[in-house]
């Protein structure tokens, strides 16, 4: 085969089982890459050069064999910084946690190592995670590569620069408002945000857990959505240390996923105003789609604009108020957007136990009305978000400004409310050459069915562009 910087994990895995390539070929065409483009992207945060050899090596051995070590048998990855890997620093993007090196593999990254893949390293983030743009004073920002003066997205924008610029086959990053999907819309890529639980959060940080449990997920990031499924199948899983963790067994894909399957294209009070190219790009995705034989049909959910409010309560002024001890004593060497972040979420007064405790039985109340709402349909159609990539420094939390992320996310915001799994791809570029993404929303659990729609969508929509950086 011809090994490419874009060749996807299927052809890799058969290129090597094959032994057309091998995987110390398939890593040192990574590494190059990442060296050519590291400079001006500055999408990793560390870069495990030496361990990815050794993986590599024991990855050539079996091949040469005649051996697989698994599904991701010499398949060059990486991960958010967030995510603990045994003897890596995983600093989340702050000063605080720059020395933090943990003393075992988060669940997902034992199985990704079990399955073959070869961990390049891990990438940037915005601290804590609290922002839509990759950028801190630890290690910089991220820059998109279909323009360096755009932002790459947050917080898995690192992972999102990586894939898309081919230094990375995919990867895992994590999502508490979209934080796989804008990522991946802003870079031209595909994201799973799964269905809490599906896939354990087990060694992530923030961790996932109590009233915060539903929010936050980890999920694959990659540049198809056979990759996607690909990624995974193998980290999917019940897990002890995930409080929601299910053992749902894996569906395999469905070779005609149309026929009988109603797709609703969402419409809600409190979504926002989503810029007329993106509404296009819906519209293409919504003709694709019927022309294939899928029912479309225009569905109103009610109660949108309350499940974003009650996503930034979590999100906002309880998670601050999670941060309030760690960060205390050490604002002077806070990343300028984490400060932000506390100023707008920042409760006025402490929070009253009886106020939170409303807002918990208001959230489980609301996600059982919204999915009431969404039994006549087997998944939603929209937008990621209300625009492509934004320029550096332009996301902010700031309410008024265009960029305000309270405006622009809403689409994605409200399915972490509701513990819904999402799945985003890109759909068209924008006039000035921005990629533009759309995301397919289903029910709790059905992520096979949405990867199906999504891959559907993606055959009939065609090979999309590069990135010109690329």
């Amino acid at each position: 085969m011809n090994l490419s910087p874009y060749s996807t994990i299927t052809e890799l895995v058969r290129g090597i089982r094959s032994k057309e390539i091998s995987p110390l070929e398939v890593l040192q065409s990574h590494l190059d890459r990442i060296r050519e483009f590291q400079p001006t992207l500055n999408a990793f945060v560390h870069l495990d050069e030496v361990g990815a050899r050794t993986a590599a090596q024991r990855a050539e051995n079996a091949a040469q064999a005649g051996k697989s070590i698994g599904p991701l048998h010499g398949i060059p990855l990486t991960l958010k910084s967030s995510i603990d890997v045994a003897g890596w620093r995983c600093p989340a993007g702050s000063v605080l946690r720059k020395d933090y090196i943990p003393v075992a593999d988060a669940p997902l990254v034992a199985r990704l190592k079990a399955a073959g893949a070869i961990l390049l390293g891990n990438t940037n983030t915005p601290e804590f995670l609290m922002a839509y743009e990759s950028n801190n004073v630890l290690s910089g920002k991220t820059s998109n590569p279909w323009r360096l003066s755009h932002s790459a997205g947050g917080s898995s924008g690192g992972e999102g620069a990586a894939i898309a610029s081919g230094c990375s086959a995919g990867g895992i990053g994590s999502d508490g408002g979209g934080s796989v999907r804008i990522p991946a819309h802003f870079c031209g890529i595909c994201a799973l945000k799964p269905t809490p639980g599906r896939i354990p959060s087990t060694g992530h940080f923030p961790p996932s857990a109590g009233a915060i449990a539903w929010l936050g997920v980890v999920g694959p990031m990659a540049r198809t959505i056979g990759d996607l499924r690909a990624l995974f199948a193998v980290v999917t899983g019940a897990d002890p240390g995930d409080a929601l963790s299910a053992p749902v067994p894996v569906r395999p894909a469905s070779e005609s996923p149309s026929g009988d399957l109603r797709i609703g294209i969402l419409e809600g009070d409190g979504l926002g105003s989503a810029s007329p190219e993106t509404r296009s790009a819906v519209r293409l995705a919504v003709q694709l789609l019927a022309n294939d034989g899928f029912r479309l049909a225009p569905i109103r959910l009610a109660g949108l604009d309350r499940a974003i409010d009650l996503w930034w309560f979590f999100f906002g002024p309880v998670v601050a108020h999670l941060f309030h001890q760690t960060v205390a004593g050490y604002q002077d060497v806070l990343s300028p957007m984490f400060r932000e972040y506390l100023s707008r979420a920042q409760p006025e007064g402490p929070l009253r136990l009886d106020e939170f405790l409303e807002a918990c039985a208001e959230r489980d109340v609301l996600r059982a009305n919204i999915l009431t709402q969404m039994q006549k349909v087997d998944a939603l159609l929209s937008p990621v978000s209300s625009g492509p990539a934004f320029m550096h420094g332009e996301g902010t939390w700031r309410p008024g400004n265009q960029q305000s992320y309270r405006d622009t996310m809403r689409y994605s915001q409200w399915l972490n409310l509701a513990g819904l799994p999402g799945v985003s791809l890109p759909m068209a570029l924008s006039s000035d050459g921005l990629p533009i993404g759309v995301q397919i929303v289903g029910h709790p659990h059905t992520e096979e069915l949405i990867l199906d729609v999504a891959e559907r969508l993606e055959q009939l929509r065609g090979a999309f562009q590069r990135p010109p950086l690329a």
